[in-house]
């Protein structure tokens, strides 16, 4: 075999190129391709991202280790209102102390090879049993279906106020009370005008991060903006 240093150097690598290595399981020498060493990194989360998890999606019942579960195989994504995870990855991590902190924001579900299918989501609280969590969620934005055995990247993920269109809600009826689901995931500021477009100020309450209730000492209709 020639020396290491006689061979010239490929510096355009490509998904069909090869290195020669052992295999763990029978110690023979193998060849491993571009391609299959990054699905491995990226299935197995060997590559550190902050604040990003990875998981593989299975709709049978209680996911195992480095798993999530609870819709139905090809459900919408758009539809998720819960979920079960397990509380170690896929690289091993576990996710415990991340989930505790996560509660309250938002986070992006990705499927690691097609970044079109996704959701947003906000975690409104979760309950553990076992190895496994279970998110209640509020689905602010979904695109696509989950795939069975598909790897999705967890991570979190928050929108800059720069771009994102102001939520416009309108009272048609007189009241003094109006509540509002606004599902922007924060505590977003408001502004409030009667039907004369006179700025009205009135007490704000926020129930949680995606609805807030507006308190006036009278009666009236107009429009609240949130952004």
């Amino acid at each position: 075999m020639a020396r290491i240093s006689s061979y010239g150097f490929d510096n355009n690598i490509t998904d069909l190129d090869a290195w020669i290595g052992t295999d763990a399981s029978n110690r023979r020498t193998k060849q491993f391709s571009a391609e299959a060493v990054a699905r491995y990194l990226n299935i197995k989360g060997k590559i550190s991202i902050s604040a990003q998890m990875s998981f593989k999606f299975t709709s049978n019942g209680v996911p195992g280790s480095g798993e999530f579960s609870g819709p139905n195989d090809s459900s919408p994504i758009a539809n998720i209102t819960t979920m079960s995870i397990s509380n170690a990855d896929a690289s091993g991590q576990s996710t415990v102390a991340f989930m505790d902190y996560l509660v309250g924001n938002n986070i992006l579900i990705s499927e690691q090879n097609n970044i079109s299918d996704f959701g947003h989501f906000t975690i409104d609280s979760y309950t553990t049993k076992g190895n496994f969590h279970t998110l209640n969620l509020t689905n602010l934005f979904g695109n696509s279906n989950l795939v069975e055995d598909k790897v999705y990247d967890f991570a979190v993920f928050t929108l800059s106020s720069q771009g994102v269109p102001t939520f416009v809600f309108t009272q048609g009826i007189p009241a003094t009370t109006w509540n509002i689901q606004h599902n922007l995931g924060k505590f977003p500021s408001v502004s409030v005008i009667n039907n004369n477009n006179v700025i009205i100020n009135g007490e704000v309450t926020y129930i949680d991060n995606n609805n807030v209730q507006l308190n006036f000492s009278a009666g009236f209709s107009g429009k609240a903006y949130l952004n």
